[in-house]
Formats: structure tokens, C-alpha cells, sequence
């Protein structure tokens, strides 16, 4: 057997593997040592191949797909810095818990650490960012080599989807020449019509004894809260609501919880919390007794000064697999078991509770009255935050909203009320950057639902190059670009009142009119300042073709001034009432 035959042997039975497996969809950054990897991926009958030249933005677009539709995606690149390249996104689906499969291709190991160009040390490049790292044997065909390649393929998508779901690297050497020859006989091995390991997995529950010591402690507390974070569990939603209610306790749902939307009973869902819990004093009123949470950190900052300042009560965190999520620090109880599950062992628990009946009014009050101050309209004025609750009352039935983060992510905490419509909340908030969100809008928007892309100007910027996808693959999405020219959190920061160095360090103002760029791209560029116009153009972009980039344009310091000033009317009214 000659050399192409073994590469394509080699090659072909590790891709048909991944297949099997589940995989569809690989995204492939165009390279030379990469050949046979991305040539075989493109002649599999059941593979949808992204060819995406800037390995950055090929990353994030897995990134984005793999959230939209939680299963696994793979990527592809040659040796060098193009593997490299993929190291931010790969951060962030390690801390987000999305599952990607890096496939780098590399020089066979005669020709590593000799000077031998586009030569990197690949192994283990992601440290501890991945899962788990396998250095790939070089190609033989024979039938246990063969049984080794399916192996390791299989064994690569189960662990990135398993317990928290990760990042899974396999370095691939392969020696020249690179082109397989697809007209060989039975290309794909031998159809088995299953996967080379299949795995069974089960479910966590607590036991009784658990469930009733848990019950016990909570038995004579009065005042609770349930908390859910960030989280892409959407049956969590309607288990937790029917909780909150047989307890009569309030929910802090955090704009990326999946429960501000859909057509479940919202009466106890407090969404305007982050907009009260600014104030120290309204804090303290509502102390707890225990704080019970689901899904990762909420978004809110004011949200951590209260657990902060709330540390004696009982804390739990209830996570599907073990992971430790607590950066306020507290001593907390942490509950591994499915969320849903618990919630309806916990709602049919022979052990009652005895909540104040008081306390849900109290917060119920308050969530209606900062509800109504940030919902108060300010005439001819279109801020970001009106922006993103024009967004949220127009984006349709079942639509996906992609959110960027700093500012972008914040307003849409405070501003994006309770909705019966069903809409699905992305973002990046494992390492909370803002590199790539254009790119892992656009991967989101490949799977069926319209995505809507909010996000800063600088966000936007930062990822340009993303466009080209859209403009490749014709991508339909809606970009509601707020362009304050700079770094608009900032503003709300320290950082601010240090005048030399802050439009330098923090603000950086870039004084770009992207409508050239975008039109470059192929894209429907509109600009709109007022709420009608808003409104009007984001209803017609949800049925335009393509690429449409609707920009807001406002000032960082008018900006800081409207926020702060709904704030204070909120904690006014809510002081006087108290008095």
C-alpha cells in the first residue's frame, strides 16, 4: 500500500468516525499541512464544511454554532500560528462549557524543532483550556490502525459533550505528499451504522436522604430567593417557575437565564433587580435567609455586592456536573444533580417550608417600580438602552438575540422586561471579551433561527474580518450596531474621573464610519435616530436577505447621565416609600 493510499485510509476512516458521532459541521481555516484533513471533510457525503480563511473568526463562528445548537463542532487548520490563532475562542468555550474539536494539522516529527518553516511546538498548545489533548499517530492503514483512528475520533466527541462540555485538541501529523485520492474502494471503511464506542449516560438525582436533609435546612427559614444565571437548559425554566411558586419566593432571572421569555407564569420573575440592588440601603431590606442558584454568575455587578453582603445565609449552587462557579467567595453548598429534576423532587418533598408571604410583595413591589422608571419614555431622545428595549419588543417569535459584552450585555439586563414571545439569549460570557462576537453571531445564524447581533462599536471593530462569512455563505442576521465611539463602560467606571489618561486608556474613541465597510462586505447598512425609525427598519431587516447592520449613534457621557438618572429615580422612590 503506497503512501497516498495509507493517508486516505488514515484520514478517511477518522472523519466517517466523527460523523457517527454526531459531528455535521466542521469549519475549516484553508492551509497546505492541512490537506487531507479538509479535503476529506469536504468529499464526506454527511459533513456541512465552513471554509473560513481567518482562523480567529473561524474559531468564534464554531463557537457560535456550537451554542446555538449544543453539539459539538469541529475545526480544522494547518501547523504554525493558525493554530494559535484559535486560542481565544478555545478560552472561551472553556469557561461557556461549549464543545469544540480542534483538529491542527502538523509537520511530522522529523521536521519539528530542526527550523523548518511554519513549525510551532503544538503539543498540549491550549494547556489546560481543553479537555483533553491527544498527539495523533502518523497515518498507517493497516486494520488496527485504522480501529485506533476511529477510536480516538469517537472517544474526541464524547468528551467534548460530557460533563461540562469543553474544548477536545488532536494534533494530526502528516507527512508529504498532502492529496489523498478519493476513488479508492470502500473509502469510508466498513458501515457498522453506529459509532465505534457507543455510550450510555445516565442521570444525576440526590437521594431521599439527601433531598429531606437539604428540605430540613431550609424548613425554618422565611426568606429565600432563587437565582438563575446564565444557562441554555431551557426545560430548567418551567421546573423552576413551578418551584418558585410552591415556595412563594421571587426569581432573579438574569437576562441570559432563558426565562425572561416564553409563555410561562412570570409573576414572581424579578427583572429589574440589578437596577434596586445599587443601593446599599435596599440591599440590606432584602436579606435573605438563603439564596438558591441555578446556571453560572448572573451579569449584574450589583448582584454580587449582595451575596457579598449577604454571606451568613445559607448559599446553594446547583450545577448539572461538578464545576466550582462562585467568585463572590462565600461558603457554599453545591448540589450536582439535573436541575429539573431537582426542582420537581424539591416541589414534591413531604418537608414544607414556612416563607413570609410578605416577602414576595416586598420584592414584587420593587420590581414594579423600577420597571416603571426604566420603561418611562424620554422624547426625542433614542439612548442605548431604549435601543435594546426597541430591539427586544420587535425581534420575532422564536428568534435568537446574540449579545456582545461591557455595555451591550448590561443594557439588555436592565431593559430586556419579561416577554411571552420565545427567544433565545447568546453570548460569550465566559471570559467576557469582546474579540470574535461578530463571527460567533454569524455562526449562531447558520441553524435555522434569525439571529439578531447586539453589540458596542467597539466589539464590532474588533472583528470585522467576520463579515466576509456573511457575505461568503449569505448569512441572513440583523446587527444592531450602538456606536458611542469607544469604550462606553468605561464611563460608568473608576476610570473615569483620571481626565489626562481616560479618552487615551479607556475610552478610545476610533472616529470610524463603518457604512463603507459594511457595504464592502455586501451588507444593508442603515443609520436611524429616533425610536419609530428604529423600530421600522429592525421589522424590515427581519425579512431582508443577508447582511443588515442598523447603527445607533450615541454620545458615552449623555449616556452615563440617562442611565444614572433612572437609577436615582428608581432608589428615590423606592427610600421614600420605606420611610
Amino acid at each position: 500500500m503506497n503512501h497516498t493510499e495509507v493517508l486516505t485510509r488514515y484520514t478517511a476512516n477518522f472523519v466517517d468516525e466523527l460523523s457517527k458521532n454526531g459531528v455535521t459541521d466542521v469549519v475549516i481555516s484553508p492551509g497546505s499541512r492541512s490537506t487531507a484533513l479538509a479535503m476529506t471533510v469536504i468529499e464526506h457525503p454527511d459533513m456541512n464544511e465552513w471554509v473560513i480563511i481567518d482562523e480567529r473568526s473561524a474559531a468564534f463562528f464554531a463557537l457560535g454554532m456550537a451554542k446555538q445548537t449544543k453539539r459539538a463542532v469541529a475545526l480544522v487548520c494547518t501547523s504554525g500560528t493558525a493554530a494559535a490563532n484559535y486560542f481565544p475562542a478555545i478560552v472561551e468555550a472553556h469557561y461557556s462549557r461549549v464543545p469544540l474539536i480542534v483538529l491542527t494539522a502538523d509537520r511530522p516529527h522529523e521536521l519539528r524543532d530542526v527550523g523548518a518553516p511554519q513549525a510551532i511546538e503544538q503539543i498540549k498548545l491550549y494547556g489546560d483550556y481543553v479537555k483533553w489533548f491527544q498527539e495523533m499517530a502518523l497515518p498507517e492503514a493497516s486494520p488496527k490502525m485504522l480501529n485506533y483512528v476511529r477510536s480516538k475520533a469517537s472517544r474526541a466527541v464524547f468528551l467534548s459533550q460530557e460533563g461540562n462540555a469543553g474544548v477536545v485538541h488532536l494534533n494530526l501529523p502528516f507527512r508529504e505528499p498532502l492529496i489523498p485520492d478519493f476513488s479508492l474502494p470502500d473509502l469510508w471503511g466498513e458501515d457498522t451504522g453506529q459509532s465505534y464506542s457507543p455510550t450510555f449516560q445516565g442521570t444525576k438525582k440526590l437521594h431521599e436522604q439527601q433531598l429531606n436533609s437539604l428540605m430540613k435546612k431550609l424548613q425554618s427559614k422565611q426568606k429565600g430567593v432563587i437565582v438563575c444565571g446564565p444557562q441554555m437548559d431551557k426545560l430548567l425554566t418551567e421546573t423552576i417557575v413551578q418551584l418558585a411558586s410552591k415556595w412563594g419566593l421571587p426569581i432573579l432571572a438574569d437576562p441570559l437565564s432563558q426565562i425572561r421569555s416564553g409563555e410561562h407564569d412570570k409573576d414572581q420573575i424579578m427583572e429589574g433587580y440589578d437596577a434596586f440592588f445599587r443601593n446599599e440601603e435596599i440591599r440590606k431590606a432584602l436579606e435573605p435567609d438563603f439564596i438558591i442558584r441555578f446556571g453560572a454568575m448572573p451579569v449584574s455587578k450589583a448582584y454580587l455586592f449582595y451575596v457579598k453582603e449577604h454571606k451568613h445565609a445559607l448559599q446553594f449552587i446547583v450545577e448539572h456536573h461538578a464545576g466550582y462557579r462562585e467568585p463572590a467567595g462565600n461558603t457554599t453548598e453545591f448540589i450536582y444533580a439535573d436541575p429539573s429534576l431537582l426542582c420537581n423532587d424539591l416541589i414534591n418533598s413531604s418537608i414544607s417550608l414556612n416563607i413570609d408571604p410578605s416577602w414576595l410583595q416586598k420584592w414584587q413591589t420593587m420590581n414594579r417600580v423600577a420597571k416603571n422608571h426604566l420603561l418611562t419614555k424620554d422624547e426625542g431622545l433614542l439612548t442605548e438602552g431604549e435601543a435594546v428595549r426597541c430591539l427586544v419588543e420587535v425581534i420575532p417569535e422564536n428568534g435568537s438575540l446574540y449579545v456582545g459584552n461591557s455595555m451591550a450585555v448590561r443594557d439588555l439586563d436592565t431593559f430586556f422586561m419579561t416577554t411571552p414571545k420565545d427567544i433565545t439569549v447568546l453570548a460569550n460570557r465566559g471570559a467576557n471579551g469582546i474579540d470574535g462576537m461578530v463571527s460567533s453571531g454569524l455562526g449562531a445564524a447558520t441553524k435555522g433561527k434569525h439571529v439578531t447581533l447586539l453589540l458596542g462599536d467597539l466589539s464590532f471593530f474588533h472583528d470585522l474580518n467576520g463579515l466576509l462569512t456573511a457575505k461568503q455563505y449569505s448569512i441572513n442576521i440583523t446587527i444592531l450596531l450602538i456606536n458611542n465611539n469607544g469604550g462606553g463602560i468605561f464611563s460608568f467606571l473608576p476610570q473615569v474621573d483620571n481626565k489626562k489618561h481616560f479618552e487615551a486608556l479607556f475610552g478610545t474613541p476610533i472616529d470610524i464610519e463603518f457604512q463603507q465597510a459594511i457595504e464592502m462586505y455586501g451588507g444593508n447598512y442603515t443609520s436611524v435616530s429616533t425610536e419609530t425609525d428604529l423600530k421600522d427598519i429592525l421589522y424590515s431587516s427581519y425579512s431582508y436577505k443577508g447582511l443588515s447592520v442598523i447603527e445607533v449613534k450615541t454620545d458615552r457621557t449623555t449616556n452615563m447621565e440617562w442611565h444614572r438618572k433612572k437609577w436615582q429615580a428608581i432608589e428615590d422612590e423606592l427610600l421614600n416609600s420605606e420611610e
